[in-house]
């Protein structure tokens, strides 16, 4: 873990990065200098820019060149001090890490740099399969609202903020731990939180057993670790500080016990110890959402919060950017964008928005009459692991209509691909709708031919499906009325 020091510049390596964008923001805000490079403009940067790190576009030698160039000069040299920071993203054959390593410079993963925020102050870490982007975005959420101003290192947009990284002046850091690669075992905060854990991330984890041996390793190293007691694994596994559920009130510290479930949110009643507290009003729909939003407020109250407070605030939460991110109409049809691209994550969203059809109530600008399901396998390791529970999740849907798979840097593998997960849906549901597009144009020529006013097209994946709403929009300026079916 690498001491934070004021006068030691930092050089982030793909600065644009959902992680190493929070951290190079907070750094600069704290009055670091930072720097970074990043080839794809985006918002991100501009904000990183306006933060006052000086941003590169090109990942070359010369970047580093002038990184230092640009320092000035203590004692040992510039080389000596520039810290360059890395992700499991950048390839060891990126020129610039090439350069770094050439020059001697000190080199750290993202990870250690989030490690030693975590350290410096109170913090709180989340962990888990799923869950982690929306629990943490809640918590820091519920914080800020409740006048905590808290600083947050978190992998997704959070409406509150308009940003996944923030710099408080109060005295919690929350951050969302990410268990892909394996890192957050460097993590200690005061208090760690797992929301559930099931298997995932197949190029990093062999099996179930390893990924659960991480996070003991995680558990292990928080002063107080709050946990999911719904998750068979998590029961089996760990031995938690606190418990929460949204099954039984009964031997867990916090529980929110649903009375109505709709499309548009759940009235719950909240328990502590066994204990009624009062009613809840959760504004995000599914149980799911309403596991993450136990879990916040049971932080929140860990760490002192008032109940009434916290039941004021949770109702106008509001979740991350691409978790059920509705991107608008277009053409009478909700267009909606969200990261699930693990079976589990894209069974428990088909089962929220079926309960917008069904319930006749949605957060959306229509209520959905038709449930159609855009999805795009991400990494060959994943699909092949899974391809009959993605193929059982989309079954969901009123129809299915497959991207391209999204390699995501791995090596094709003989068998795997969308047609093979269509011919895994038709498998179970031989009367449901299934087209695969053959590239990201086609698909949203596809979603143009098949759909029609009144449905919710539902685009999940972690790839480059989220530019489903552009291309559309790409559609009606190339003026092509034709493609439209009312």
């Amino acid at each position: 873990m690498p001491k934070l020091d004021r006068r030691q510049p930092l050089h982030f390596i793909g600065a644009g990065g959902i992680g190493m964008s929070a951290l190079a923001g907070i750094l600069a805000e704290r009055g670091f200098l930072v720097s970074g490079s990043d080839p794809r403009p985006s918002p991100v940067l501009e904000r990183l820019r306006s933060a006052g790190v000086r941003v590169f576009q090109e990942q070359t030698a010369a970047t580093i060149t002038a990184v230092i160039a640009g320092l000035e000069e203590p004692q040992g040299g510039a080389e000596s001090a520039l810290l360059v920071v890395i992700s499991s993203a950048v390839p060891a054959a990126n020129e610039e890490l090439a350069e770094a390593r050439r020059r001697g410079l000190s080199i750290v993963h993202r990870s250690d740099v989030l490690a030693a925020l975590i350290h410096d102050q109170p913090s709180i870490a989340v962990a888990g399969s799923h869950g982690k982007t929306t629990t943490s975005t809640l918590i820091a959420t519920l914080l800020e609202a409740v006048g905590e101003d808290p600083t947050a290192v978190i992998g997704g947009i959070v409406p509150a903020f308009g940003s996944n990284g923030r710099h408080g002046q109060g005295r919690l850091l929350v951050a969302e731990a990410d268990e892909s690669d394996g890192s957050l075992v460097k993590f200690s905060p005061r208090l760690g939180l797992l929301t559930n854990v099931e298997l995932d991330h197949t190029d990093h984890y062999p099996d179930l057993a390893s990924l659960v041996a991480t996070l003991q390793h995680f558990a292990g190293g928080c002063t107080t670790l709050l946990a999911n007691r719904d998750c068979p694994v998590l029961r089996e596994h760990f031995q938690a500080t606190s418990w929460w559920s949204t099954s039984s009130s009964e031997g867990v510290d916090f529980a929110a016990i649903p009375l109505e479930e709709r499309g548009d949110g759940t009235r719950a009643t909240w328990y502590e110890q066994g204990v009624t507290l009062g009613t809840l009003e959760v504004p995000l729909p599914g149980r799911h959402n309403l596991s993450n939003t136990v879990a916040a407020m049971a932080a929140c109250r860990l760490e002192g919060v008032p109940f009434e407070a916290l039941r004021q605030a949770v109702a106008r939460l509001r979740p991350p950017g691409r978790r059920f991110d509705c991107r608008g109409l277009w053409h009478d049809r909700a267009i909606v964008d969200d990261y699930a691209h693990h079976p589990s994550e894209v069974a428990a969203t088909l089962a929220m928005a079926r309960l917008m059809v069904e319930s006749g109530r949605s957060p959306l600008p229509l209520v959905p009459r038709r449930l159609v399901a855009v999805f795009q396998p991400h990494r060959y390791t994943r699909t092949a692991q899974f391809l009959e529970e993605f193929a059982a999740a989309l079954t969901r849907a009123d129809a299915v209509l497959l991207a391209p798979l999204y390699a995501a840097g791995e090596a094709p593998m003989a068998g795997i691909s969308s047609p093979a997960l269509a011919e895994a849906v038709r498998a179970l549901a031989p009367d449901l709708p299934v087209a695969v597009a053959a590239s990201m144009e086609a698909l949203a020529e596809l979603v143009a031919r098949v759909t029609g006013p009144g449905d919710l097209v539902l685009a999940m994946g972690a790839g480059d499906v989220n530019g489903l709403w552009e291309r559309l929009g790409a559609l009606d300026e190339r003026e092509r009325p034709s493609a439209l079916v009312a």
